[in-house]
């Protein structure tokens, strides 16, 4: 008797697709919208890659070259941030395929769930940007940056996934509603071309999320920028939300926020906490001193 895992087992194998003699697949990494991501050995360099395959053959040829589309997308953001492609071309069946890095990691959901100190997820967000900034930099806007397509790496490696429904150029024309909501700006909700600043917004939701817990007024500010209804009150680039982001670190005054007088002693004195102390404590002994030789 078999049972019914195996069977499931075999019907998943069964479904692999036949590429050359060079990749075999020997698993599934996951699904996607437009087709199906596969673990393979590249024999040639003996390594696992990830190939991804549409679900079903291509008639009319609008699928593969969408395909084809995110393919040569990537191969022109060659970034650390971003998986590189290593090969891509046609099945006999009529599917596209395109092989790429295999990452193993997990999803950035998975590690919020974690409650990393605020440094650390601050780090990981600033990996995030820097791969966001390469691809504004090309002209290449994502549209459907979220938790789920972003990849955190056992070394803190940082992965931007997923840019099959990326926008080549300022505004490409399309008229259909692609993105996930929460993470899409009103604008791309109308199903219109979008700019960057529809990437700013999806970063203001995920800095959201990484600091939901932390009380800082400014880091909040920062985030509600970010992800502005009007296009024109957020950061107008990913630079301009990163420097903010790196003037909160530095303790010093964000463009987010108007600190109030309080709030700015505060910030001042964490900022310069030691040397604070150091002269209290050598006021307090020369007090102590005074008083001392006044006795």
């Amino acid at each position: 008797m078999i049972s019914d895992r195996a069977i499931e087992r075999l019907r998943a194998a069964a479904a692999w697709p036949a590429l050359d003699q060079r990749y075999e697949i020997t698993g599934t990494a996951g699904h996607g919208g437009m087709g199906t991501v596969y673990i393979a050995r590249d024999h040639v360099l003996d390594r696992d890659v990830a190939v991804k395959v549409l679900d079903v053959a291509d008639v009319n040829g609008s699928r593969a070259a969408r395909l084809r589309r995110e393919a040569g997308i990537l191969a022109r953001l060659d970034h650390p941030g971003i998986v590189p492609v290593h090969d891509a071309g046609m099945l006999e069946d009529g599917r596209a395929f395109y092989v790429m890095k295999l990452v193993k990691g997990r999803r950035l959901d998975e590690v919020i769930a974690e409650r990393r100190p605020l440094a650390d997820r601050l780090t990981l967000f600033n990996r995030i940007l820097d791969a966001m900034a390469f691809a504004h930099a090309h002209d290449i806007v994502h549209r459907d940056l979220k938790p789920e397509n972003v990849m955190v790496g056992g070394f803190g490696e940082v992965y931007v996934m997923d840019w099959g429904v990326a926008q080549d150029g300022a505004a490409d024309g399309e008229q259909t509603i692609v993105g996930t909501p929460g993470f899409m700006p009103p604008e791309q909700e109308h199903g219109g071309g979008v700019d960057r600043r529809a990437d700013i917004f999806a970063l203001g939701a995920l800095l959201e999320l990484l600091v939901n817990e932390d009380p800082s007024a400014a880091l909040r500010a920062i985030a509600t920028k970010a992800r502005h209804a009007d296009p024109d009150a957020r950061y107008q680039s990913v630079e301009a939300l990163s420097a903010d982001l790196a003037r909160f670190r530095n303790q010093d005054p964000v463009d987010a926020y108007q600190e109030s007088s309080s709030e700015r002693v505060i910030r001042l004195y964490r900022r310069y906490e030691l040397p604070t102390l150091l002269l209290l404590a050598y006021v307090v002994m020369r007090l102590a001193l005074l008083a001392w030789r006044g006795i």
